[in-house]
């Protein structure tokens, strides 16, 4: 039998896992969203209509100013911040950068309730009237990208060695001319990219307009929302995030595109910052610092803040059963939830992301286009995907109703994990020489057995830390899976702002301190996949 249509076939054999579960769970839902809508009435005239409405224009005016605010916000803070801990080394410099790097890694509804505690009327900033504003979105929008920011742009002046400005300012050039003539441009593909991932990090912000912007403030995602649960007007829905997924799309695209031409110089060393370079370090950090502490100081002030002082009073309510009509379950029990439907969404996503890793590492143009169809849903609001998910799946699939079981939580949460999880694991799967496949091969090993001694090996770092960033993405996913979540079966995100949307300093308290418990939690899963990874790596 020749071998490279056997190959061939079992390449397609695999490949029609992750096909089957994104054209099941992502593909159709999406898909039938937006003809269902979009079709209605027959002709594109009824769209046109929808993107007419004063209220959807100024959604959309909503969403850009948000999202180029935030973007700018974020740009401001986070370019100084990366210089500041990308070029200088001193004491306490790496438990500054894990600080800035906290946001990243919460979850948004976490990030909302910190800043509802730190501007809301009685919080420690309500007298500054930002409770319910555009202003507080962006700072929020801000406090939230600014690790990114960080991330990519410190990434690429690591990159860079500083004797290229040395010899601008040898030659005769000042110390601003050499930044702006020779480090600028070099860090120009580098901010453009990170400009662009947080763009659209702001335009996808649900949890975060939702909380901080009550009523007064709508964009695309929450004029979503509240057209299918206020209006029930699918077609307006539908309009909407067609309009969504073309933003979201833009900014991937210029992302990638600025990704390619971003190549380093050479690499440079950190040095302890001299003389007055401890003043702009001082100057470039303590703005996101402040930033950072802020909202996550009142928001534990607040959880621990009762009509009669200060106590752990609102934690213990965690574990009561609380008043009738605002929680059908005690929050304890829907932090279980959540634990458990991350645990099966990160072992849906684990495998099809494992399988998915290996098929799309060879850059093949059938690899390409699997890599393209599985990346999809970065492309996609989740709310549309949950949206999706729970008119398309309300009927029996292969005999199971998922609609009226809690399974489409864990699927919602797996979708939605799904890309990020191939961000992990793509650049480890090919990084494999596959020259070492092939000398397994010819000392006589079989396929499954090469895979187990040599992929399964290498690839056992980067397969844990993924696997952790997926259950940590998982449990604090709230766009997707507050369409599908049953209501006697809330996960610890919704009841955080089903607590948030209901009066009384109980309630509230209570908002806020399961929201410090989703803080720990997803802290301490992060920290473990850090140590985990450097353990795994350490044995290889």
């Amino acid at each position: 039998m020749n071998p490279a249509p056997a190959s061939a076939r079992l390449w397609w054999a695999l490949a029609a896992l992750p096909l089957a579960f994104l054209g099941l769970f992502f593909l159709w839902p999406v898909g039938s969203v937006l003809a269902r809508g979009l079709a209605e009435g027959g002709d594109l005239g009824g769209a046109l209509a929808v993107l007419a409405r004063p209220r959807t224009m100024r959604a959309l005016g909503t969403t850009v100013a948000l999202a180029l605010a935030g973007t700018a916000g974020s740009l401001a803070l986070g370019v100084p911040a990366a210089w500041a801990l990308s070029r200088f080394s001193w004491r306490f410099s790496r438990g500054v950068r894990a600080l800035v790097t906290v946001p990243f890694v919460l979850p948004t509804i976490v990030v909302a309730a910190a800043f509802s505690a730190l501007f809301a009327r009685s919080g420690l900033l309500g007298s500054w009237g930002l409770d319910q504003s555009p202003v507080a979105i962006v700072l929020a929008l801000v406090f939230f990208n600014v690790s990114v920011v960080v991330r990519i742009v410190g990434g690429a002046w690591e990159a860079l060695s500083p004797r290229l400005a040395d010899a601008a300012r040898t030659l005769g050039a000042s110390r601003a001319r050499a930044f702006w003539r020779v480090t600028m441009p070099a860090l120009r593909p580098a901010i453009v990219s990170a400009a662009a991932v947080v763009m659209l990090f702001c335009s996808t912000s649900f949890a975060l307009v939702l909380v901080l912007g009550g009523s007064r403030v709508r964009t695309i995602e929450t004029e979503i929302y509240l057209q299918v649960n206020q209006f029930l007007d699918l077609r307006a829905a539908a309009v909407l995030a067609v309009v969504q997924v073309a933003f979201v799309g833009v900014a991937l695209a210029v992302s990638a595109r600025a990704g390619r031409g971003r190549a380093p110089v050479a690499v440079g060393g950190a040095r302890g910052p001299r003389g007055l370079e401890r003043v702009g370090v001082a100057a470039a950090l303590a703005p996101t610092l402040l930033l950072m502490a802020l909202p996550l100081a009142a928001l534990v002030e607040r959880s621990l803040r009762t009509a009669d002082g200060h106590g752990f009073d609102h934690y213990a309510a965690l574990f009561a059963q609380p008043a009738r009509g605002v929680l059908p379950v005690p929050v304890w029990q829907a932090a279980v939830n959540s634990v458990v439907t991350a645990l099966v969404a990160t072992a849906l996503a684990a495998a099809v992301g494992l399988v998915t890793a290996q098929l799309v590492a060879a850059r093949t143009r059938r690899a390409t286009a699997l890599e393209g169809v599985a990346m999809l849903p970065l492309g996609v609001s989740s709310v549309v995907v949950g949206l999706g998910l729970l008119l398309t799946l309300n009927r029996s699939v292969l005999g199971v109703d998922l609609r009226a079981s809690w399974w489409l939580v864990p699927i919602a949460q797996a979708v939605v994990a799904l890309p990020l999880m191939l961000r992990v694991l793509l650049p480890a799967a090919r990084a494999i020489d596959p020259r070492l496949r092939a000398a397994a091969a010819t000392l006589g090993a079989s396929p499954w057995r090469v895979w187990w001694n040599v992929d399964a090996r290498l690839l056992r770092s980067a397969a844990a830390g993924a696997l952790v960033f997926a259950f940590a993405i998982s449990l604090g996913e709230f766009g997707a899976t507050v369409f599908v979540a049953r209501p006697d079966r809330p996960t610890l995100p919704t009841a955080i702002a089903r607590l948030l949307s209901r009066p009384g300093i109980e309630n509230v308290g209570m908002a806020f301190a399961a929201a410090v418990l989703l803080a720990l939690i997803t802290g301490g899963v992060m920290l473990l996949s850090d140590r985990l990874r450097t353990r795994v790596g350490a044995e290889l």
